[in-house]
């Protein structure tokens, strides 16, 4: 069916206007009852966030969310261009994506009275509906809502013109979503026309009244600390965002596991099969859960998803390098190849105290943990006595980040009881065995039961 191009063509089909709040939450109330997920990709906040966002738009409520660095905030917010229609129709020619049949700036309306029925009509595509912006001290009222233009004013138009006004990003955003990120860092009194566009929805440019009835759906983000305790927002701004959701980290490791291969930057194989054990995936999230919980790091900012997702990223780099250099075809990152992590961590975390090599030691510690946790989950017991036994006997196994995977097999030769905890792990091929073992020997001598010598980057595994 064509597209109607004129406001007559649009009246005849039978179009009516809707809020754009209205529109959310239409489309909403579809996609709940098809049983479709509100925001595809986003995990862990199924039993928490997701359900208040609904709420808030079936409640017709604008939306501020609430939480530290990483935790999928703004992503949430352009997620919710998804529930906009796919197009919407505008009076063609109109910055602030008139409505046909109600125009509220100066442009629209001198359209309508000129050409009537006859008036173009565009349609907007809804990615087009999303603005969004990065609060800064430095941001005025001109970049959010308009300033006169002293070039109209040049060209012959009085100074009360509204013709003669430059609109800002909300005003062209009419009829869509606006997110404001970092909500406290606007200045107060940019807080103030904020509030009057959310309260009133109009605008006041110069003092002028220029009454620009806006329909938007605000969603903004801030940190909890700023938002609750430093005073920097305005009292009566918090009071118009109809919900305050409060975001959070994954609170289960198979949620940080999945955002973690979900987000990872990935190439082609060249060639190059990887397969990363389960038990390392499990360590690398490990690592940032113990990393929230810290007390040597700053838990003020928060330690974010992104730092899994680089420091997985950084891990099986490691491992690639290593079989380039090696010419392995198979690759599998090992215990070993933690000591990559460090730059992906350091300056994502905010240390307590400041010391020489204190993000290093923090983090090898931090690592050393999230090994013996995994380990301990992954073998009971009396499981790996027999391994302890063969190290009594006089076995002694090298490692290294640069060593060839058919060492290790060579090292462990036929000492059945490492074959079969290498196989409990997934072990299938000469890499694999070589990660497993490395596993097993580095939370055997975690857990105390094996000694552990290093010499020029080489660890040696002995009995004690």
């Amino acid at each position: 069916m064509a597209k109607a191009r004129t406001i007559k063509e649009l009246r005849d089909s039978g179009y009516s206007t809707k809020s754009v709040k209205q529109e959310l939450r239409d489309n909403l109330i579809a996609r709940l009852r098809d049983g479709k997920p509100l925001f595809p990709g986003i995990i862990g906040y199924e039993d928490s966030v997701l359900p208040q966002i609904e709420n808030a738009i079936l409640s017709g409520q604008d939306i501020v969310f609430l939480g530290e660095r990483g935790q999928a905030k703004t992503r949430m917010a352009r997620l919710l261009v998804g529930l906009l229609d796919e197009e919407v129709p505008a009076l063609d020619g109109c910055e602030t994506n008139d409505d046909p049949f109600a125009p509220i700036s100066a442009t629209g309306r001198a359209l309508l009275a000129d050409k009537g029925d006859a008036a173009p009509v565009t349609w907007i595509p809804r990615d087009r509906r999303y603005g969004e912006k990065l609060a800064t001290p430095d941001i005025t009222i001109a970049d959010l809502i308009g300033e006169v233009d002293p070039i109209k004013v040049a060209e012959g138009r009085y100074l009360s013109d509204e013709l003669t006004i430059h609109y800002g990003l909300l005003p062209r955003t009419n009829r869509g979503v606006f997110a404001i990120n970092e909500l406290p860092d606007l200045a107060e009194r940019i807080q103030v026309g904020l509030l009057n566009i959310m309260e009133e929805r109009d605008v006041q440019i110069r003092g002028y009244k220029v009454r620009l009835a806006l329909d938007l759906f605000v969603v903004a983000s801030a940190n909890p600390e700023d938002y609750t305790n430093r005073g920097r927002i305005i009292t009566p701004l918090k009071d118009r965002f109809g919900s305050q959701i409060r975001t959070h980290y994954p609170r289960r490791l198979e949620d940080e596991i999945a955002i973690m291969e979900a987000e990872r930057t990935q190439f082609p194989t060249d060639g190059f099969a990887l397969r990363a054990p389960e038990y390392m995936k499990q360590v690398v999230a490990e690592l940032t859960h113990l990393a929230r919980k810290s007390a040597e790091i700053s838990q003020r900012s928060g330690v974010s998803v992104r730092v899994t997702i680089c420091n997985y990223e950084n891990l099986l780099s490691n491992a690639l390098k290593r079989a380039i250099r090696l010419s392995e075809k198979q690759v599998a990152p090992r215990v070993s190849d933690l000591s990559a992590i460090v730059a992906s961590t350091s300056g994502k975390i905010e240390l307590e105290t400041v010391g020489d090599a204190g993000e290093e030691k923090v983090l090898s510690k931090l690592a050393q943990r999230a090994v013996l946790n995994v380990f301990n989950r992954s073998f009971t017991g009396g499981e790996l006595d027999e391994v302890v036994s063969a190290f009594q006997g006089g076995l002694r196994v090298e490692a290294s980040d640069e060593m060839p995977s058919a060492d290790y097999v060579r090292q462990i030769g036929e000492i059945r009881p490492l074959h079969a905890a290498a196989k409990k792990l997934g072990a299938a091929d000469p890499p694999g065995v070589a990660s497993a073992v490395e596993f097993v020997l580095e939370g055997l001598h975690l857990s105390r039961k094996l000694n552990k010598d290093i010499h020029a980057g080489r660890f040696r595994y002995r009995g004690q």
